[in-house]
């Protein structure tokens, strides 16, 4: 019998101390190399985007690999590729850790229009406020002391 999996994750991580440093103009730049990452892994990017502060990815994780491994790989490799490029100059690296929902195929489209719409959704909503929403909404228990 084949293997035949369907592990949808929803992943956001920002820049250390949440720095505003991606620029609008190179961002397509650094999505199109998560892009490439992920199908050099196997993996199903649905879509990628994000703010000067932070990024979402919605992928298909194959199932072979775990979570914490594809984010810590994306993370070193688009710190080498963002440092090697010169795309963001005032970048200093990502924060420490993450997250990752674990979501539905029947949210994906749900999922994939949010994340396309970021620009939009960041006019009425602060990084801060989306992120301990998602917490919140995935009953993770959390302090509020390191959401700063």
């Amino acid at each position: 019998m084949s293997t035949y999996t369907q592990i949808i994750f929803h992943i956001v991580f920002s820049t250390k101390h949440r720095k505003p440093v991606l620029l609008q103009t190179e961002k397509k730049r650094l999505f199109a190399y998560i892009h490439q990452l992920l199908t050099n892994k196997n993996c199903h990017l649905y879509r990628v985007n994000g703010m000067e502060e932070h990024i979402h990815i919605l992928t298909h994780i194959h199932p072979t690999l775990s979570v914490a491994a594809l984010i810590k790989d994306i993370k070193l490799a688009s710190s080498d590729f963002i440092n090697r490029e010169g795309i963001f100059p005032n970048f200093n690296g990502w924060q420490d850790g993450y997250s990752a929902f674990s979501e539905s195929i029947k949210a994906k489209d749900r999922l994939m229009n949010y994340i396309k719409t970021q620009e939009e959704h960041h006019k009425k909503v602060s990084f801060l406020e989306e992120y301990q929403a998602f917490l919140e909404e995935y009953e993770i228990k959390f302090d509020p002391k390191y959401l700063l």
